[in-house]
C-alpha cells in the first residue's frame, strides 16, 4: 500500500550554501555577510574543514529579515536585538516571561519601523519634487 501523504519536513541537518551563493540569493555583498559574522549579527550555521562559511535556508531567511531592516536605519545592535527576540518568540514552549519581553520589544521596534518608514516616504516625496523641478527647468 502506498501513501500519497507528504512526509514531515526534516530539520536542517547540514549547512549547504557557501557565502557566494547566499550573497547572490540575498543581493548582499560578501563583505556585508562577512562583517555580520564578525560582529555577531548573523553567524553561519557551519564551516567547512577549510573554514569557509556555510549557510542553511534558515540562515538565508534571517539574512533577508536583516536586509529589510537596513533601509530603515536600524543599527547593528538594534538588528541583533530584534533577531534574538524573534528567535525567542519561535522557541517551542520557551520561557513565557522571556517571550513576553521579546514581544514587547518587537512591538516597539514595529512602531519605530513605521515611524522610520514614514520619514522615508516624506524624503522620497521631496526627492520626487526636486526631480520634477529639474525636469521643468530643463524642458
Amino acid at each position: 500500500m502506498t501513501s500519497d501523504a507528504t512526509p514531515p519536513a526534516e530539520p536542517e541537518t547540514s549547512p549547504a550554501m557557501r557565502i557566494g551563493e547566499v550573497a547572490a540569493r540575498t543581493g548582499l555583498s560578501l563583505r556585508s555577510l562577512r562583517h555580520w559574522d564578525e560582529v555577531g549579527l548573523l553567524r553561519p550555521s557551519g564551516r567547512t574543514d577549510g573554514g569557509y562559511r556555510l549557510y542553511t535556508e534558515t540562515d538565508v531567511e534571517k539574512i533577508l529579515v536583516i536586509r529589510r531592516m537596513k533601509p530603515l536605519g536600524f543599527s547593528l545592535e538594534e538588528m541583533s536585538a530584534a533577531m534574538r527576540d524573534l528567535e525567542t518568540l519561535h522557541q517551542p514552549a520557551g520561557d513565557g516571561a522571556a517571550a513576553a519581553t521579546a514581544h514587547e520589544r518587537l512591538t516597539q521596534i514595529l512602531r519605530d519601523a513605521h515611524e522610520r518608514r514614514a520619514t522615508l516616504v516624506r524624503q522620497l516625496a521631496m526627492a520626487d519634487e526636486f526631480i520634477e523641478l529639474l525636469n521643468q527647468q530643463l524642458s
